[in-house]
């Protein structure tokens, strides 16, 4: 009992610091919006910097009018989580203005670390413990003229598709507000989609800046491992190295995406940051060179894509293949479920312990956990023998292969277990670079999600649903996220009667798709490339985006009503 009232006491007070420091602000951060500042707001990334560089726009006007439409970002979909605008006046004021991103203010996921600042990432045990000191990330922006201003919501655990815990609340999708914006870096996403931020940060281990990007309709590249700065953050899952989460940019739009990378990569992250390799922003020209070659995985084996998901493929498929473009399908090396069965029992070898227990039981008494990670968890804590009765029943009696695999996977791994998945994880590598090499891929084309945004509590059925995404990082390849359309209740009618579900898995997802009800979300594709291939992958989500824009297929980006 008394660990169930201090969590109610840290949730209670938390939220109250979030209203205050909302509350105290100056007036001007509660006027409507100006016109100018409206004009502000739509000014790519890069022509606001160059202004500030050249002293015709004060960083304090910029950190303003998006101080402004960030909140009510927040008013709508509550996707803050430590509203940083009061110290960030005085970073404005003193930030580098001819720094490759002057004055222009930078969103971060809950994880990045300020000195000063909690990063509870929804765990109320954590709360009123500040990070003692900035992280590399935070370094870097400030020295490059950034001016961080907000925080944004994860779920409990960032082990989800959702943004929800206890402490912070729930974040809703801007475009719906009974569907998530994605998780684990959803409020984010939300934000971004909003118009609240330009610029913003999160992290990857199986699809967590892509998916909320495909949810909410906005654009982001997954680094590869080493690529991008991480040093000094803080995780649900220290010490977790098998499928290791990744830091990456989100943006608002493509044009913001490279400008992002590029001014990042300027400054010479891996003088901040040892984990960073040395590599300096390369240019890449697909037009010059060999034709450029794109294979498209259409199913991941375990869920079909719904029908948006599928028509948004179709449409770049199209798109591309009248232009001239070699569009093939993929042959996959081996069966993508095997990777993802792979990546998830590296993810949690350790039975998913480590989440619960670090650091005085984060998960205290009577907090709610993400609804996907506590049928996990209880998974876990069965006995081997009743997972072994279940898996035979699922494959023998079901004739589902997938769900069977996932249900006996669920044990605890010695060190030579571990040891021996990594070692299954570097030939799965192997076998996919040579394919990839022999068929002069140059990129792969596939879905974030078989679905667009789920509906809250939807992760449930949805978390076992990310072999789209997940993939990806167990190869550690680079993938970017682009939306192309918009889930339209005419064009994507689904007759659920006639659909004969593969597995538990597939039959948990297609519950939750209603294209009446999901009318209007954004859909979006993924453009994958090989390791550390960021730039590479950047120039052909460009190639797509131009192309959609000549057929008169762009993507409408949100513009919240006033």
């Amino acid at each position: 009992m008394h660990s169930f009232l201090a969590h109610r006491r840290a949730c209670a007070t938390k939220r109250h610091e979030r209203e205050e420091r909302i509350r105290l602000l100056a007036p001007e951060y509660h006027a409507p919006i100006s016109v100018a500042e409206k004009e502000l707001l739509a000014h790519p990334a890069s022509d606001i910097v160059t202004s500030v560089q050249a002293g015709s726009l004060a960083p304090t006007e910029v950190l303003v009018a998006y101080g402004k439409q960030a909140l009510r970002a927040h008013a709508a979909t509550n996707c803050l989580t430590e509203v940083l605008i009061a110290k960030a006046e005085g970073w404005a004021k003193t930030c580098n203005t001819q720094g490759p991103l002057a004055g222009m203010p930078v969103s971060v996921k809950d994880t990045v670390g300020f000195e000063g600042e909690d990063s509870c990432i929804g765990y109320s045990v954590w709360v009123g413990r500040p990070v003692k000191r900035d992280s590399a990330l935070v370094r870097l922006l400030k020295d490059a003229g950034a001016v961080p201003f907000v925080k944004t919501n994860v779920p409990i655990t960032l082990l989800s598709f959702e943004s929800a815990n206890e402490v912070f609340g729930t974040t809703t999708n801007p475009h719906n507000k009974d569907y998530s914006p994605g998780g684990s870096t959803g409020g984010e996403a939300a934000l971004l989609a909003y118009g609240g931020s330009r610029l913003g940060i999160g992290t990857d281990v199986a699809g967590s800046v892509r998916v909320p990007s495909h949810f909410s309709g906005v654009y982001t590249i997954k680094a590869s491992m080493h690529r991008f700065l991480r040093t000094g953050n803080v995780t649900s899952m220290p010490g977790q190295e098998g499928v290791p989460a990744v830091y990456s940019p989100m943006t608002r739009t493509l044009d913001d995406l490279e400008f992002f990378w590029k001014a990042v990569v300027s400054m010479k992250p891996w003088e901040y940051d040892h984990s960073v390799l040395p590599i300096p922003w390369r240019e890449v020209d697909l037009d010059a060179g060999k034709p450029i070659r794109w294979a498209v995985m259409w199913d991941d084996g375990v869920v079909a894509l719904s029908p948006p998901c599928r028509r948004a493929l179709e449409t770049v498929v199209s798109e591309l293949t009248a232009r001239g473009h070699e569009v093939v399908m993929l042959n996959p090396p081996s069966p993508p479920f095997e990777g993802f069965r792979l990546a998830f029992q590296l993810l949690l070898a350790e039975a998913g312990k480590l989440i619960p227990k670090l650091s005085a039981r984060p998960i205290r008494w009577g907090e709610a956990t993400d609804p996907g990670m506590l049928q996990a968890r209880i998974a876990f804590t069965l006995p081997r023998f009743v997972k072994r009765v279940w898996a035979w029943y699922l494959r023998r009696v079901k004739h589902d292969e997938a769900y069977a695999g996932l249900v006996e996977d669920c044990y605890e791994k010695t060190t030579e277990q571990y040891m021996g998945l990594i070692a299954e994880r570097e030939a799965y590598r192997e076998v996919w670079f040579e394919k990839l090499k022999n068929d002069a891929i140059d990129f792969v084309l596939t879905a974030p999600n078989a679905l667009p945004a789920t509906p809250h509590g939807g992760m449930k059925d949805g978390f076992k649903g990310c072999g789209y995404t997940f993939l990806w990082n167990m190869l550690d390849y680079s993938a970017g996220i682009l939306p192309v359309t918009h889930v339209d209740k005419e064009l994507d009618t689904l007759d659920k009667d006639a659909l004969i579900p593969r597995n538990a898995i597939e039959r948990g997802m297609y519950e939750m798709y209603d294209a009446a009800k999901m009318h209007g979300l954004p859909v979006g594709v993924q453009v994958v490339g090989r390791r550390l291939e960021e730039e590479k992958v950047l120039e052909g989500m460009k190639i797509i985006e131009s192309i959609l824009k000549d057929s008169g297929k762009a993507y409408t980006l949100l513009e919240p009503a006033e």
